[in-house]
């Protein structure tokens, strides 16, 4: 079953943590933002847009086209008065145009069926000489092997036909770059970060952490027989193990 972003259930799926300092200093190694316009495309629960105002951006507009995710977060930036957020599709924001000085999308395109639609809306959006960050995953980055801090390679190793889902979602680098030229936008250059997700404590909070499937759709695929499955065996993997960093593996395309 494929993950429900307008269900009830589902609201507090993108909240609940802070991007971590390994997203936030790549994000400054490309741009500087403050005093800018950010808009944050598919933002979900809202972390990566209160992340954007912490670097010092003047405005942060969310936009998710689900009232779910907005309402999470909204409670989630409640503390942040130079956030907002405003619903609408990532193909036609509703925003005004050259309204960004930077546009950042993360964990969104591979739900994107329309590329060269997307760019094209986020070139509109872009002020002169504004930027993009677009960070999502490649199945290369997907196809990382397992390891103490790469939890999700546990997954296609208990799974592999969450592997097959992946690679069917999952865009190519070369494909996204020609539907970024195609939309006109230049100067296009590619990054590969390695973020830090989150740190666990014990292997208790990353059991309940896995449980929740908080932040993970791809762990929707699975029944809950399945996902019991699946956080014995990463428990059985991690066993001694005090604290466990998990990171993941994203590419970041930024065209100008």
């Amino acid at each position: 079953m494929k993950m429900d972003f307008h269900a009830k259930e589902n609201e507090d799926s993108y909240t609940g943590r802070a991007a971590d300092a390994t997203w936030a200093s790549t994000m400054l190694s490309v741009v500087d933002p403050r005093d800018k316009r950010v808009v944050d495309i598919g933002c979900g629960g809202g972390i990566y847009s209160k992340a954007w105002a912490k670097l010092g951006a003047a405005s942060v507009t969310g936009v998710d086209f689900s009232s779910v995710m907005l309402a999470a977060a909204q409670k989630q930036c409640a503390d942040e008065p130079r956030i907002s957020f405003v619903q609408g599709d990532a193909l036609e924001t509703g925003l005004p145009d050259g309204c960004a000085d930077i546009v950042f999308a993360r964990a969104l395109i591979h739900h994107l069926h329309d590329l060269r639609g997307f760019f094209s809306e986020v070139k509109r959006l872009l002020a002169t000489g504004g930027i993009c960050l677009i960070q999502d995953r490649t199945i290369d980055d997907c196809a990382v092997p397992a390891s103490q801090t790469h939890l999700r390679g546990y997954f296609f190793e208990q799974f592999p036909r969450l592997l097959e889902v992946e690679a069917k979602r999952r865009p190519a680098d070369r494909t996204v770059r020609a539907a970024m030229q195609q939309a006109g936008l230049a100067k296009i250059e590619r990054l590969s970060l390695w973020e830090v997700r989150r740190v666990y404590g014990t292997l208790d909070e990353l059991a309940r952490d896995l449980r929740s499937r908080k932040g993970r759709s791809l762990l929707h695929e699975l029944t809950d027989a399945e996902l019991e499955q699946l956080v014995d065996a990463i428990c059985l993997k991690l066993s001694g193990h005090e604290t466990i960093s998990e990171q993941d593996r994203w590419t970041i395309w930024i065209g100008k």
